[in-house]
């Protein structure tokens, strides 16, 4: 044993074109601690993560260092009990992702070698278990990259605007930032706590670019890159417990955006720096909940908590009560609750669709399949499809009558179509090669009954610019 030593490897026992890795760190005491990773991502229906671990171990270089070992626990054990009765550290994932995390098998194995006692530790981690993150509300963002004719943008400038092309009923609000050499990054956010089952967030955005003093910028630009996602917009109530053993959500994976001020990547930074410095201090998940809350990025969110739930009102209350908030520092005695965004869509019969004034559009893209040219996506046509729905006969029937088979209006790649099933019925058709994975299907799906899931490969959007 060499104390202090750190080893890495990847690929074998595994095949060229499956993702694994091994890690091995030499502890005092003569321990080591070795491990091998398997992505989940793998093709083979026949390949065993466990049966790889195990291959590895037989690796001459790591077979030399285990022999003479005797395994003191497997499987599922309990990681605090492992850290104290063998004093090794805790194996963390820190998770900063909205939405479909991807997984990972970790098959880790702490081995303590002496001249008596010779033990080894398997426990099996999977990351996948934290991903059922609280229901929170959420807003689909959709935005472009565009260069333009030179004289119209002027390069720092910013605008935002909020309302229009929506009903004063439905939160939504644009940003334009005027970038160097003649482009611009325009976008508009829709809250997907929308009541309208007609309503479609991406042509509310093709009519936000129609407005006059808009339009007369983009006239005549060319689309660099387009793309759309969701953003965890549920703030200080919709905060899930961000600790677990193990692990710690952070970023966006814990909705640590502050909508009121449009800061994401300030927040992200913020929880993510004090999470290491949390790690750093007491080598444990433990208490970093309470710390974030207390934190100034924790009382930045508590202090605007209420300002995105009153737009449930409307725009005119929404304003009055955000100038409130922000007079008296979010020290009202109340907050205002959230609802998933799902549970806010209307049936058809019980909502009638306003006026919106929209226009006939001239600027590109025509439409939503255009606008996945520019995602840049790549997906390959055969793989398994990995948006899954588990009870397609809803779409035909149930869904069709309450909410006219809304997937087809919120989903802005055109991935979901109603099709005719040869019979005189219509079927739902999953084109998942157009998915960008703005995941606002797994959201707003008003029976919960889509989810989605990491493709292979590392498939879906390629964004530059974006």
């Amino acid at each position: 044993m060499q104390a202090g030593l750190i080893e890495h490897s990847i690929g074998w026992p595994l095949d060229n074109g499956t993702y694994g890795g091994s890690f091995l760190y030499h502890l005092d005491k003569d321990r080591v601690y070795v491990g091998y990773v398997v992505g989940l991502d793998y093709r083979d229906p026949r390949l065993q993560p466990f049966e790889a671990f195990q291959q590895f171990k037989h690796h001459p270089h790591i077979k030399r260092l285990l022999e003479g070992g005797e395994i003191l626990a497997s499987g599922g054990e309990d990681f605090s009990a492992l850290e104290q009765a063998l004093d090794v550290r805790v194996v963390l994932e820190l998770l900063e992702s909205f939405e479909g995390l991807q997984a990972r098998v970790a098959v880790v194995e702490t081995d303590h070698v002496t001249d008596v006692h010779p033990i080894f530790v398997e426990v099996i981690q999977e990351a996948a278990a934290v991903r059922a993150v609280v229901e929170r509300p959420a807003d689909a963002v959709f935005d472009e990259a565009r260069l333009h004719a030179t004289g119209r943008v002027q390069a720092g400038l910013i605008e935002h605007s909020i309302g229009w092309p929506l009903d004063n009923g439905t939160y939504g609000g644009s940003f334009l930032y005027h970038l160097d050499k003649d482009r611009v990054y325009v976008g508009y956010v829709v809250g997907l706590d929308y009541r309208d089952p007609r309503l479609q967030p991406f042509e509310a955005f093709q009519q936000f670019k129609h407005h006059p003093h808009i339009k007369r910028l983009l006239e005549g630009g060319e689309i660099l890159a387009s793309g759309a996602r969701t953003i965890a917009a549920g703030g200080w109530q919709s905060l899930p417990r961000m600790e677990m053993p193990g692990a710690m959500l952070i970023g966006d994976a814990a909705g640590t955006l502050n909508v009121a001020k449009i800061k994401g990547i300030h927040q992200a930074l913020r929880c993510g720096m004090l999470a290491a410095e949390h790690l750093a201090e007491h080598d444990s998940p433990t208490g970093f909940d309470a710390r974030w809350r207390a934190s100034a990025g924790g009382e930045e969110l508590r202090k605007v908590r209420n300002i995105k739930p009153g737009f449930k009102r409307g725009l005119w209350f929404a304003l009055a009560n955000a100038a409130l908030e922000t007079a008296l520092g979010g020290r009202t005695p109340w907050t205002l609750r959230n609802k998933a965004a799902y549970a806010e869509t209307e049936r058809l019969a019980d909502f009638e669709s306003p006026d919106r004034g929209w226009v006939d559009r001239s600027l590109p893209p025509r439409d939503r399949l255009a606008a996945v040219f520019y995602a840049n996506n790549s997906h390959e046509e055969n793989q398994p499809v990995h948006l899954k729905v588990r009870d397609t006969s809803i779409c035909a029937t149930r869904c069709a009558t309450e909410y006219g088979n809304p997937c087809q209006n919120f989903c802005p790649a055109n991935v979901y179509e109603m099709v005719d099933d040869g019979a005189g019925g219509k079927r739902l058709q999953i084109n998942a090669a157009n998915c960008v994975h703005c995941k606002a299907c797994d959201i707003k799906d008003p029976y919960q009954i889509i989810d989605w899931t990491t493709p292979e490969g590392g498939s879906g959007p390629i964004y530059q610019s974006l």
